[in-house]
């Protein structure tokens, strides 16, 4: 099992990476755990951040419309989180060739799972509403999702999900440079070249 802290600081490298390679906004769930993580990371470098917050996340005892230190025009508060979801989403379509975005899914809980798994579905149907591919990719840090990967792979056995189709819908990193690499191959950028685009985070947080 990972240390809580190692995976934090290594989320916030990872988020302030990528802020600097793509040169982007990074819209996060504005919560506690690893979204902070890639909220602080982005400032680290930087760079502007956005969120769609809930008001009481998992494992809070209270309701807050408010984040603890995010400027209150850069996040929006949902009752629900298929406002969130959908705001995640919109963050990362591509409209134009120029525009550079990706998803990054991080180790989570049930909401982590319910957000993986429908922009999943979008991609796989082609209903994201994006005019160009957007990738998704899996931080598989410390092996968090081996065992879903696992599961995965017994449903195709059990034909429930064609052979090699999850495979390509994703991009499945077990570290950082891992992610930023895969991300620069993708886009055909250097690893320090910049442009104004934006990433999307999906993940509640390791320790929710």
């Amino acid at each position: 099992m990972a240390n809580p802290l190692a995976l934090w600081i290594a989320k916030m490298d990872h988020s302030e990476l990528v802020a600097l390679l793509l040169d982007c906004t990074t819209w996060t769930g504005a919560g506690p755990g690893l979204m902070d993580a890639a909220i602080k990371g982005a400032l680290e470098a930087k760079k502007p951040v956005g969120g769609f917050k809930i008001a009481r996340e998992s494992g809070e005892w209270t309701s807050s419309n408010f984040h603890p230190y995010l400027p209150p025009e850069t996040y929006l508060t949902c009752r629900f989180f298929s406002a969130r979801k959908h705001g995640l989403v919109d963050a990362a379509v591509r409209n134009n060739p120029s525009d550079m975005t990706a998803v990054v899914a991080l180790p989570g809980g049930i909401g982590t799972l319910d957000e993986v798994f429908e922009i999943l579905a979008l991609i796989q149907l082609e209903r994201i509403g994006s005019k160009f591919p957007v990738p998704f990719l899996l931080m598989n840090y410390d092996s968090f999702y081996s065992k879903l990967l696992d599961f995965l792979d017994d449903s195709g056995k059990w034909g429930t999900v064609a052979r090699g189709e999850v495979e390509a819908l994703w991009k499945v990193c077990g570290g950082n440079s891992e992610a930023s690499d895969y991300l620069a191959e993708f886009y055909g950028l250097p690893q320090t070249k910049t442009n104004n685009n934006k990433i999307s985070v999906e993940g509640s947080g390791f320790m929710e």
